[in-house]
């Protein structure tokens, strides 16, 4: 129990100090998250307004693999990034394995579908509402989906947030890509599996309370989005 506070208080002291390497783990941490979600944003935001807008044929099949694709396991989509890349692999001249930029991929394949399923299902409702509006108005798909997408700005966001959340938890995909490489690709979660086994709880339990953290705060965030667009609506 002795050692059990003495690896929180040491902890604690990691993170008030600004240590060196847990701010180097953090900071890759955010930068490869934040940037899979805003790629996962620019293909999952029109993606899934397009399903719930347009009709075509094939829609229905393309929705279900949509939604099925939010529950891929991430060790699946970790090795077949690694094919890709990988010096066998078809995009293997990039020589982008073990970089940040793979782990990116990795996370953004992971989220997009989880922002076009949600996306989809806000503007299916949005549309519902305004469909007889946008009808009388001669508003095509096309500028259907803009218009849309801008007035469930505030939704949409939530549907971000939770893609930012699934992308920083992530430790399946990203080890497979990145290989876990000091001052690399070392990031949150796989430096708390690696820290962890080697015995250094203190490294591993900072990096687990600054990852609650962003995890609560996301949280926090998606309530207060939520409320407010209730309260808007209500008004």
């Amino acid at each position: 129990m002795q050692d059990f506070a003495e690896a929180f208080a040491l902890a604690f002291q990691l993170i008030a100090s600004g240590n060196a390497d847990l701010v180097e783990i953090v900071l890759l941490s955010l930068r490869v998250s934040v940037t899979a979600v805003l790629i996962a944003g620019l293909i999952g935001l029109p993606l899934g307004a397009l399903l719930a807008v347009a009709r075509f044929p094939g829609r229905g099949s393309l929705t279900v693999v949509v939604n099925a694709l939010m529950g891929l396991p991430p060790v699946v989509v970790g090795l077949l990034v690694y094919l890709m890349l990988s010096n066998a692999g078809p995009l293997g001249v990039l020589q982008l394995l073990y970089t940040p930029t793979a782990m990116i991929i990795a996370q953004a394949i992971l989220v997009t579908p989880i922002v076009a399923a949600l996306t989809r299902q806000v503007i299916d409702d949005l549309n519902r509402e305004y469909d007889e509006q946008l009808r009388s108005l001669g508003v095509g798909w096309y500028d259907a989906v803009g218009t849309l997408l801008w007035d469930a700005r505030g939704s949409l966001a939530t549907a971000l947030l939770a893609g930012f959340g699934r992308a920083i938890a992530e430790v399946g995909a990203v080890i497979i890509v990145g290989g876990n490489i000091n001052h690399v690709t070392r990031v949150m979660t796989t430096a708390i599996a690696l820290e962890t086994s080697k015995g250094n709880l203190a490294l591993a339990l900072a990096l687990g309370v600054i990852l609650m953290l962003i995890a609560l705060g996301v949280n926090a965030l998606v309530l207060a989005l939520r409320s407010e667009r209730m309260e808007t609506a209500r008004a």
